[in-house]
């Protein structure tokens, strides 16, 4: 069953008609053309597919589209919009926390949503947030270190 769906995505309000059983997942990148938000497991376990929705950090995969009624969807294109990287963003290229990147976009949503909430975190604090942001390539102690690094630069 075809259902229009009213949503704020990084800003701009969208009405799209979808099936009633799409997924955020697939409302952003089949239907908006978000494609930076990753399909990686479909169930949840991965975090690729993290975006932020009221600022809060969820994985688009596992949430119907249509359960986000009113609220405000941040993808991993809305976090350093005009082309200039986010802090977290220039952190990761600065320590190497990336190499595929596949789950980059994830990361960087998630990173974003700690560093809303806490100015400084620990490293223990860091690992706990992207704990459910699963990388197959680089190890953990890079992206670590870049989130830490990300906490100290300047934001706007």
């Amino acid at each position: 069953m075809k259902t229009v769906i009213a949503c704020t995505v990084n800003g701009d309000a969208h009405e799209v008609l979808a099936d009633s059983r799409d997924t955020l997942l697939e409302l952003l990148r089949d239907r908006l053309g978000l494609t930076g938000t990753k399909e990686g497991c479909s169930n949840g376990n991965c975090g690729a597919c993290t975006v932020l929705v009221d600022g809060e950090p969820v994985n688009a995969c596992i949430v119907l589209a249509a359960e986000i009624g009113d609220a405000e969807v941040v993808t991993v294109e809305g976090i350093a919009p005009g082309g200039k990287l986010h802090p977290v963003q220039q952190a990761l290229v600065e320590h190497g926390g990336t190499q595929c990147g596949f789950c980059t976009p994830g990361i960087v949503v998630a990173a974003k949503a700690l560093l809303d909430r806490v100015a400084r975190p620990s490293a223990q604090e860091i690992r706990h947030a992207l704990a459910g942001n699963l990388c197959r390539c680089t190890g953990y102690d890079k992206i670590v270190e870049a989130v830490a690094a990300a906490s100290l630069a300047p934001r706007s």
